[in-house]
């Protein structure tokens, strides 16, 4: 019952910066734990950030102190603003989310138990 739409992608030069958004719908946000991951082609998915219920942030070294992950929850809103963009960052970015009471500061490497993923949007970043 969950559906999550991202945006915010599209082309860009390096050293430049995209703000992504995922929204959900169907279910509180509030009961929902989310994480940002990534997959470029012919790679392995990549896990970028999470978040906790208290807002606590944990983030792939790939993309610490350049990424921040944040949450609306009034508005069932997860966003990820990218600064300092590489072309090694081109990828399909996808949100996606979980069932919980509590969102504990979780590794973003972690996808098994994700139940629900949102289409993605794209990201590329001029080489």
């Amino acid at each position: 019952q969950v559906h999550l739409v991202e945006s915010g992608g599209g082309p860009v030069q390096s050293g430049g910066s995209l703000r992504l958004s995922c929204t959900s719908s169907g279910y509180g946000y509030t009961r929902l734990c989310m994480g940002w991951f990534r997959q470029a082609p012919g790679q392995e998915r990549e896990g970028i950030a999470t978040i906790a219920s208290d807002d606590t942030p944990r983030y792939a070294d790939s993309v610490k102190g350049r990424f921040t992950i944040s949450q609306d929850k009034f508005i069932n809103t997860l966003t990820l603003q990218m600064n300092g963009l590489k072309p090694e960052d081109t990828a399909m970015y996808y949100c996606a989310a979980r069932f919980a009471v509590d969102c504990p500061a979780r590794d973003p490497s972690r996808d098994e138990d994700y139940t629900y993923w949102g289409q993605g949007t794209q990201v590329t970043v001029a080489s």
